[in-house]
């Protein structure tokens, strides 16, 4: 299975999202993460889609796309030739022992610590997938109490394919 992150630039308009993710679900292909936010013009929105599948399958997935309507533009994000990043937010149970040791771990990944309870801390880290599954994985001696992630958001590099509207 290979992975694809798309780069669709789209009207800014209600039912957008409905329209893209019903193409998904009609066809019954996998959305593996999907973000969506406004861009510097606010006629449009940024969305980043990441689908798995085998390589017909991520073509159709492109070509039906580029046949919506509100679709202006998508771009495949290649890893070289992109950034991407996704955010996690983690909320750990830490008794006061425990407290500077996950601070410290999460230090050494860049991440930040966003709130402080008096039996939990909130950590901010953002990266690469792999870069926040390692942190993750590195919490198992640790109760999460919740976790929330972003999913995959990026550009591409440089400034040679934007696309001026």
């Amino acid at each position: 299975m290979n992975k694809r992150i798309l780069s669709l630039l789209v009207d800014n308009t209600s039912g957008v999202l409905s329209r893209v993710a019903g193409l998904f679900s009609r066809r019954g292909y996998n959305i593996e993460s999907l973000t969506v936010g406004e861009t510097a013009d606010p006629r449009y929105s940024r969305m980043t889609v990441v689908a798995e599948g085998d390589e017909l399958i991520l073509e159709q997935i492109t070509k039906q796309l580029a046949k919506l309507v509100d679709v202006v533009d998508i771009k495949l994000l290649q890893p070289e030739d992109s950034v991407h990043r996704e955010l996690v937010l983690v909320k750990i149970r830490v008794e006061d022992d425990q407290r500077q040791s996950v601070i410290a771990m999460a230090n050494v990944f860049r991440g930040k610590v966003v709130d402080v309870g008096s039996d939990s801390l909130i950590i901010e880290l953002t990266g690469q997938q792999s870069k926040l599954d390692a942190f993750i994985r590195l919490l198992k001696d640790y109760e999460i109490l919740e976790l929330a992630r972003t999913g995959i958001t990026g550009l591409s590099r440089g400034s040679d394919d934007v696309r001026y509207l």
